[in-house]
């Protein structure tokens, strides 16, 4: 039985949601949100290539707009491993071109792991345990493995797995076939999915063997792997888009889940900064120089330690300096950062911020 886990992190998000700080030249994986000195992508890639083989067995795929970013950020990675999307076509394509390519070199029992770029994991022991786990059921059986990370709030900003029948432990920790999906749901049916005891939060990082995940692709998804295998990564830019939990997980009957606990956050918006930074003794979440007055629940946030933010009565709001953007947004309201972007899309004075 393989039990040596090839990891693969997804890398071609744009990060939005972090802008201003976030930009086309300097993506959401590029940057360290967490005070520390590395970048999201690097935090990644630590916690991946301790898990064994190294380098060599460490792949990413991401966009040809950064993909030159990548190369300078990872340069231990050997370029065989960096699979360069010409057009991001979402996460069902990146796995199956990935997969392809690791059942190439490696053959169909090569179990693979999936991991986006800007998760933060608090326990690297508990981690890698969890991950040793999930590669032993995905090489003993043909399954297709989801980490549920067990959900701490009535989160409405994460999708939910609900656990089933039990189908017996691996390296300790049980698993459980998978009886469905949920996408984010309001905040009364969250309550009632952590009532029950059942629900995981998807995390969206996945475990099984080449083999297995090609052929539940064929199954389910042949618009997007059919035309892979018979013309190369020349095609991508025909490819749908669709992610690989509508695409493939909310169909196959081959889902398991490892209901899992290592300290978790996905980084979505600015008020993950929260989640990560914010403690009992401080009003504010505050990465910059900051002189404030009746100010509390802020995130305050400035790349050049030079600039001063000052702020009077204010509370739960985000105030980002980068450059020459300042944003000032109700926290509430970050995820509608997406809609200010389109509109300085859509005007020929604001682009280069983007």
């Amino acid at each position: 039985m393989n039990t040596l886990l090839f990891p693969v992190i997804l890398a071609g998000g744009k990060g939005e949601r972090f802008w201003p700080l976030s930009r086309k030249d300097r993506p959401k994986q590029f940057l360290s949100l967490d005070g520390s000195s590395r970048s999201l992508l690097q935090a990644t890639a630590d916690r991946l290539i301790e898990l064994g083989g190294g380098w060599d067995f460490l792949w990413v795929i991401t966009s040809s707009q950064i993909a030159e970013g990548v190369r300078q950020q990872l340069p231990d990675l050997p370029v065989e491993n960096l699979l360069i999307e010409s057009e991001g076509r979402d996460t069902a394509a990146a796995v199956a071109w990935t997969s392809l390519e690791i059942k190439r070199r490696y053959g169909e029992d090569a179990v693979i792991g999936f991991f986006p770029a800007d998760h933060w994991i608090a326990d690297q022991k508990t981690f890698a345990h969890t991950l040793s786990a999930a590669t032993q059921l995905a090489a003993s059986t043909a399954a297709i493995v989801t980490l549920g990370i067990k959900p701490t709030f009535p989160s409405t900003g994460y999708g939910y797995i609900e656990q089933g029948e039990k189908i017996g432990s691996f390296n300790e920790l049980p698993a459980y076939h998978v009886n469905r999906f949920t996408e984010k749901p309001n905040r009364e049916t969250a309550e009632t999915f952590l009532s029950t005891g059942r629900f995981s939060w998807n995390s969206g990082m996945f475990v099984f063997r080449a083999g297995v995940v090609l052929k539940e692709l064929h199954t389910h998804a042949p618009e997007i792997i059919e035309p892979l295998e018979q013309h190369g990564p020349d095609i991508y830019p025909q490819l749908p888009k669709k992610s690989i939990d509508y695409a493939l997980m909310e169909k196959t009957t081959l889902a398991y889940v490892l209901p899992v606990d290592f300290g978790w956050d996905d980084l979505g918006d600015w008020n993950a900064i929260e989640r990560l930074l914010k403690t009992e003794e401080t009003p504010n979440v505050e990465l910059a120089t900051h002189v404030g007055l009746d100010t509390q629940g802020a995130i305050i946030y400035a790349s050049n330690p030079e600039d001063v933010v000052v702020t009077i009565g204010l509370e739960d709001v985000v105030i980002v300096r980068d450059r020459n953007v300042t944003l000032v947004v109700k926290k509430e309201r970050t995820q509608e950062i997406k809609q200010i972007l389109k509109i300085l899309q859509s005007d020929s004075r604001f682009t280069h911020l983007l």
